[in-house]
């Protein structure tokens, strides 16, 4: 099981996970990384795919239509706090992260589901536009006061293996990457 954290989980939590996944305490391993080290970069973009999915999810996207997926992000410079590092792989997710799906649906369906794409992207937030630790800031710190669609990858590409049509919405904002990387 994987923690993203600074501390080791207790025997409780951990007897938690182990009862979860239907096997015994001693069998049951944590791999933990606070988000301020490399490791936590790492793992944050590794789950490009995943915010991918949850965001189509909220906007009523078929996921059973879908049958594979893969995708790219930036590997966030290591911030010197946890916070910092959720600001900066936020962005890395939000400014520059790309996934690519491949449905398979009739053609009437695909032109339906290709508008439907045109709200996936983090860009469409009401709350997109400066780095997310500024974003997070104004929401004196409350993630529920933040609009849950910034939580999107940049670009979606998606194929249908029906038709062979692709549709690619989003953008990547170098601008918004430089200013939470520290890097103007």
């Amino acid at each position: 099981y994987r923690f993203e954290t600074a501390k080791l989980p207790n025997e409780e939590v951990m007897a938690i996970v182990a009862e979860k996944c239907g096997i015994a305490p001693n069998k049951t391993y944590a791999v933990c990384a606070p988000t301020a080290c490399l490791t936590g970069s790492i793992q944050v973009a590794a789950r490009i795919v995943e915010t991918g999915l949850h965001k189509l999810h909220e906007i009523k996207f078929p996921l059973d239509v879908i049958k594979d997926g893969f995708g790219t992000a930036t590997v966030a410079p290591v911030a010197k706090d946890d916070l910092g590092a959720m600001g900066r792989t936020n962005d890395s997710i939000s400014a520059a992260g790309m996934t690519y799906y491949t449905i398979d649906v009739e053609k009437d369906k695909q032109d339906e589901l290709f508008d439907l794409m045109k709200k996936a992207p983090a860009n469409t937030s009401s709350s997109y536009g400066k780095p997310f630790i500024e974003t997070f800031k104004a929401a004196n710190y409350d993630f529920y006061a933040i609009d849950p669609g910034l939580f999107a990858p940049a670009i979606y590409t998606v194929t249908n293996v029906r038709t062979g049509k692709s549709i690619t919405v989003g953008e990547i904002n170098h601008s918004l990457l430089k200013d939470s990387y520290k890097l103007n």
